[in-house]
């Protein structure tokens, strides 16, 4: 298995499953409905307001793998889209989930040597960097999201 096929299934695996830490995002997304998704626990982000920055980075890097410019802002990262109904949230994960397959999909077609040149600008780095970063950027705030789930759910048995 070459490097860029084990990147993209690592990126598979912390999306839908497999990995060694048994905690993905379409699991842990599977039985949130909208209302869980936009509630606020303390000051921590929302599921929604996490959920979208994942899939922000996953976009953008997923415009360059197909060619386009690097068109991304930090500024813009959690700028979700206003969710109101399971039907809106159901729709948001269906496009989180197909970029996701893009993206490995992509990914797992790149020349190997590719993955070691430069993303975009020198300041980026390189392929390699940028996606192993999103594969550890998904599950820094993976973890956020079981945690956030856990406490909406405690809070509401109490």
């Amino acid at each position: 298995m070459n490097l860029s096929t084990q990147l993209a299934k690592q990126f598979r695996e912390v999306y839908f499953g497999g990995n060694w830490t048994w905690s993905n995002m379409k699991e842990n997304l599977g039985d949130v409905n909208w209302e869980e998704a936009t509630t606020q626990v303390g000051s921590l982000n929302t599921i929604l307001k996490l959920t979208y920055h994942i899939h922000y980075f996953v976009s953008v890097t997923l415009k360059v793998l197909e060619g386009g410019p690097l068109d991304g802002h930090d500024k813009f990262s959690f700028d979700h889209p206003f969710i109101t109904t399971d039907r809106d949230w159901a729709a948001f994960l269906e496009t989180v989930w197909a970029n996701g397959e893009k993206f490995a999909a992509l990914v797992e077609k790149l020349p190997e040597e590719q993955l070691w040149e430069t993303f975009c600008d020198e300041k980026y780095g390189t392929y390699y960097r940028n996606i192993q970063g999103i594969i550890e950027h998904t599950h820094y705030h993976l973890g956020q999201i079981a945690i956030v789930k856990k406490l909406e759910r405690d809070e509401l048995r109490a």
